[in-house]
């Protein structure tokens, strides 16, 4: 009876240490969740709210500026993901064997970018894009590459790859710091002695390093995929989704369409999509690599 009592009163302690949690959840998360879910079936405007099923959905999917946004998102998440993946595990692996201060030292170059705030970012890549006086026409023109500047944000040409760079040097920092971490854990013993029975490199790195690595690699493909997916401020700050919806993505549409032409009810049918969407990749991803994951 005292253990049941006992039992009972600390099950009440850690409920009322969860509530706040619990509390800030349901407010903030799921209720705008559920919120955003009903909504994306009305005509949810500033002046209207009116039912219209699924009209939003048909809308979405015959809008060809969405079309347009949904196919650079997707450029964007397969141009940059295994590019992340592959370059933060090649220099993971030849960081890791470096000295402790050559290692800090990379980490700290690569990390940087993450911890700096977007702003600071953007204003250095828009010097190094500016046409007229930026560092990049400048090499390129002096390596004979180009015969006359290029707008790199202002022609659509190169606008989406241009914001693909950007992402892509915001985003290796973490995976490396997390591979490097992972490879910390590698059993070294089964590394010597698959080094002392005649393994090639690639033997050891396939056979022993790589099973080992999978379930950071799952980790940070998971991540980068959703990252990618909602890649907006870069953008915002950039490019406004020009030129002509060149750079246009779903979180820039969806921002566009709510807080620019306060449409909410179709941008909340477009955040759906969206959420759908990384779901469905993101179990995918979980059934190709999660398989051979071993925790």
């Amino acid at each position: 009876m005292k253990f049941n009592k006992l039992r009972m009163r600390e099950t009440i302690v850690s409920y009322i240490f969860l509530a706040p949690v619990l509390l800030f959840f349901l407010v903030f998360v799921l209720a705008p969740m559920i919120m955003g879910l009903v909504t994306s079936f009305f005509n949810y405007t500033m002046t209207d709210f009116t039912f219209v099923g699924l009209k939003n959905y048909v809308r979405m999917f015959t809008d060809p500026i969405f079309l347009k946004s949904l196919r650079n998102t997707l450029i964007i998440v397969v141009g940059s993901v295994p590019v992340v993946v592959i370059f933060a595990l090649f220099v993971a692996s030849q960081t890791y064997e470096r000295n402790v201060f050559t290692r800090s030292f990379f980490r700290c170059v690569f990390f940087l970018p993450v911890v700096t705030g977007t702003v600071a970012v953007v204003v250095v890549w828009k010097w190094i894009y500016d046409p007229l006086s930026g560092i990049l026409n400048y090499l390129l023109r002096s390596a004979s590459v180009i015969s006359q500047p290029i707008s790199w944000l202002g022609d659509k040409r190169y606008a989406l790859l241009a914001i693909i760079i950007i992402l892509l040097t915001t985003a290796v920092g973490q995976p490396i710091i997390l591979y490097i971490a992972a490879m910390g854990n590698i059993d070294q013993s089964l590394v010597e002695a698959a080094r002392v029975d005649g393994a090639t490199e690639f033997q050891v790195f396939w056979k022993i390093k790589w099973p080992s690595l999978l379930p950071t690699t799952l980790y940070i493909v998971v991540i980068t995929t959703i990252n990618s997916f909602q890649c907006f401020s870069l953008i915002q700050l950039l490019t406004n989704g020009g030129p002509n919806y060149a750079t246009s993505t779903i979180m820039y549409y969806l921002y566009e369409k709510a807080f620019k032409l306060s449409e909410y009810g179709y941008a909340n049918t477009m955040g759906v999509f969206l959420a759908a969407l990384i779901g469905l990749i993101s179990f995918a991803q979980f059934k190709l690599l999660g398989n051979d994951v071993e925790y």
